[in-house]
């Protein structure tokens, strides 16, 4: 059994691994991060007593396995000692607590012997025990996302409510109607590209008025030239008819106390969770208290220590060297190798080490895109738009499709958790602007920034500018792995870094798969599952949010 292992980030794959190898053998693992901060994307940026979630993140996962693993480091702050879990088991995962059931956890439905010896699904509890520490706990927050257009807000998903007809008027709905019941008829296949798989799902009208001018600003492409994949990872199982009759079940259906109690919400398309968890002070957090935990148990982790080379030996990875901000360079050797770093970046280091790359890999490689991203915060008096009794506005995302606005998205920080804000007469918000880092907006000044942020979210009548107090401005580069450039011959670099066997690719920048936290974590998950066996199935943790088990939709 391999004795070292050498983890490329710390985030949470990368975090999820290292814990999960100390916990359950005997490998230590080395982390190393690049950055000097804990939690990649899912991390807490602070600034004067606030604190900003960068993206946003739900703490919600149809896996039982990954509910419980949050369960066990942060419990919730209001619930009582069991949660159960309703509905469908679709990625049932051992929890820690049933340590002689076998490996490679999370890769089906998991059953029990009756009486008789027939196999039964098993309705699974997830434990959470009461609160140690007052401040190391999950809240129970209501999701609430709205769009913004026409300088009015409909809801998200869309459904057909009197604001929305008051807002669309009768003959956008009617276009919509009809042109949603032409595209049930004739749908476009082969299904190619996201408009194709959009059009399929909503109707030409419903995609043109709510999700192209979107889209293009999340993506800065044409929808015609986003493969079809990327709609598959994020919105499967959504559509016109399924946001219909989640509205409806909403409304007329009587739910047991125990479903209302029921957080994994796993008969719900992601897309519709209504409630979810969040760690009190944003999801760094948790990821933090992870890292004290590696620490705690002799683990390493390393920051400011970008891996610029790898060393490979007969398609095995022998040693990684470090830079220093210094300059000062420092190997590190281990017996297996976990990557989260982008796979652009992995090959680059793999040719530094003297790795032989071929040609058709390179180019794959180099053409790979990412979208960057940028967060403005603003601490304001009060907002220009509010609830009907004139609170603040519920919403913890805004969706902005205004077209003459670059701003993408708005976090209500408030209502993610009220412990993000120091002052709570304050407003604290997000300003979300999606760009490649050769944009003249990534290039801009703070001070410009802050203003020009300032300057559309008043031209769309959101607040005035006079009730803003204080501005900060957080730079992610490469947030977001793109399903265009080169992207549609992936399986060639996939195939070759995949040839070294002792090199597993985790999490979202390290597989270039757009996962939501909770199936990175799986992925790591299943490698340490893999590892302790005795084999690592490679296609099987590539299949993580692919193959049906991980599917969020309804079958």
């Amino acid at each position: 059994m391999p004795k070292q292992a050498v983890i490329i980030g710390a985030g949470p794959a990368g975090l999820t691994a290292a814990l999960e190898f100390l916990r359950r053998s005997e490998i230590q693992p080395i982390v190393l991060e690049a950055s000097q901060e804990i939690g990649g994307i899912s991390r807490t940026v602070r600034y004067k007593g606030n604190r900003m979630d960068i993206g946003g993140h739900r703490f919600f996962s149809k896996s039982d396995r990954v509910m419980q693993w949050w369960m066990d480091l942060m419990p919730p702050e209001s619930l009582g000692d069991t949660i159960a879990y309703q509905g469908k088991q679709r990625t049932i995962a051992i929890p820690s607590r049933l340590p002689e059931e076998p490996p490679l956890r999370g890769m089906g439905p998991l059953t029990t012997a009756g009486e008789s010896g027939e196999h039964l699904p098993v309705e699974t509890l997830i434990a959470a025990t009461a609160p140690q520490n007052s401040d190391l706990v999950m809240l129970i927050r209501p999701r609430k996302s709205r769009i913004y257009y026409l300088r009015r807000f409909f809801d998200y998903p869309i459904t057909l409510t009197a604001d929305t007809l008051r807002n669309l008027g009768v003959t956008r709905i009617a276009r919509v109607g009809a042109s949603y019941l032409y595209s049930r008829v004739h749908q476009i296949k082969p299904e190619l590209s996201l408009e194709d798989f959009l059009i399929n799902r909503f109707g030409r009208e419903l995609y043109l008025t709510f999700f192209k001018s979107y889209t293009e600003k999340v993506w800065g492409t044409p929808c015609d030239r986003i493969s079809a994949e990327w709609g598959a990872q994020r919105i499967k199982g959504l559509s016109l008819s399924t946001a219909i009759k989640h509205f409806v079940r909403n409304r007329f259906k009587h739910k047991s106390n125990v479903a209302q109690n029921d957080l994994s919400q796993k008969q719900t398309d992601t897309s519709l969770i209504e409630r979810f968890l969040y760690p009190k002070f944003g999801p760094g957090q948790l990821w933090e208290h992870v890292a004290e935990l590696v620490q705690q148990k002799g683990g390493e982790i390393h920051m400011n220590s970008p891996v610029t080379t790898i060393y490979a030996n007969a398609q095995r990875v022998t040693a990684v060297e470090t830079v220093s901000p210094a300059g000062e360079r420092t190997r590190v050797e281990g017996a297996v190798f976990l990557s989260t770093m982008p796979m652009k970046d992995l090959v680059r280091a793999l040719e530094a080490g003297g790795a032989e790359i071929p040609a058709n890999v390179r180019e794959v490689s180099e053409g790979l895109e990412y979208r960057d991203f940028i967060t403005v915060g603003l601490l304001v008096d009060r907002l220009s738009v509010h609830e009907p009794d004139g609170g603040l506005l519920k919403d913890t995302w805004i969706y902005i499709q205004e077209p003459d606005v670059l701003l993408g998205r708005l976090q209500i920080f408030n209502n993610w958790s009220p412990h993000l804000v120091e002052d709570k007469t304050k407003v604290w918000i997000g300003l979300e602007y999606f760009c490649y880092d050769t944009d003249p907006l990534w290039k801009m000044p703070d001070d410009e920034l802050k203003k020009f942020a300032i300057a559309e979210v008043a031209k769309i009548n959101i607040l005035r500018a006079e009730d803003v107090h204080d501005a900060h401005v957080v730079r992610v580069p490469k947030t977001y792995p793109a399903y265009f450039g080169t992207y549609a011959r992936f399986d060639e670099l996939r195939a070759w870094i995949d040839s070294f066997d002792n090199l597993y690719l985790v999490g979202r920048n390290g597989m270039h798969k757009y996962n939501n936290q909770d199936h990175s974590m799986l992925t790591a998950m299943s490698v340490v599952d893999g590892l302790i066996a005795g084999h690592v199935d490679k296609a099987a943790i590539w299949g993580i949010n692919t193959e049906q088990e991980y599917h969020e939709e309804k079958k």
